[in-house]
């Protein structure tokens, strides 16, 4: 009988480390200086998401050359989106589970294949995007305006959903609520 006593607290405590072990990464980000949890898009936001990709691109003489990143990618699903429009597409996101989830779903999609990078979307350049997505909380958009306006070229993209950029006219909104998505152009 001891041995099944040993059986199951060697099972129990292997359970515990394995359970810490993938929350440890979707607890974390409370405890950053800006606090970004993961928080899945809506079907709704997706869609104004893909509305806001689909809009004409002001002053464009012609084909647009397209790159798209998504900070915080989460699940992957806006990088699926824009691979999914013929758009050159990466997922920046610094939870390991969720680049792994997002790297087997994309091995199962047809060319463009999305890609996603494991590093802090505030230590990644922004320079070789046409256009940047970002589901970003209130305390980091004026942060990441300054970033943008640092690094993006004159006439990328923004689309920033659940929170618009303070400072920044948008050029469209799609939705409403909760929703909401706002398209925004960088200027020089």
């Amino acid at each position: 009988m001891p041995d099944v006593g040993h059986f199951l607290i060697g099972l129990s405590g292997g359970a515990a480390v394995a359970v810490t072990a993938v929350c440890i990464p979707f607890v974390t980000p409370a405890l950053r200086r800006v606090c970004l949890p993961y928080v899945p898009a809506t079907t709704q936001q997706l869609a104004n998401v893909r509305a806001a990709l689909q809009a004409p691109w002001p002053g464009a003489q012609g084909p647009v050359q397209r790159r798209l990143v998504d900070l915080g990618s989460g699940d992957g699903r806006v990088v699926e989106l824009g691979a999914s429009l013929g758009v050159e597409s990466l997922g920046v996101e610094l939870n390991p589970w969720l680049v792994a989830y997002s790297r087997a779903r994309a091995l199962q999609m047809a060319r463009p294949r999305p890609r996603y990078l494991r590093t802090d979307l505030f230590r990644f350049s922004l320079a070789p995007f046409s256009d940047v997505v970002v589901f970003g909380v209130e305390q980091m958009m004026e942060e990441l305006e300054r970033k943008m306006r640092a690094e993006l070229v004159s006439g990328a993209r923004v689309v920033a959903c659940r929170f618009p950029l303070p400072n920044w006219t948008p050029l469209a909104e799609f939705g409403s609520g909760v929703d909401t998505v706002w398209l925004y152009q960088a200027k020089s």
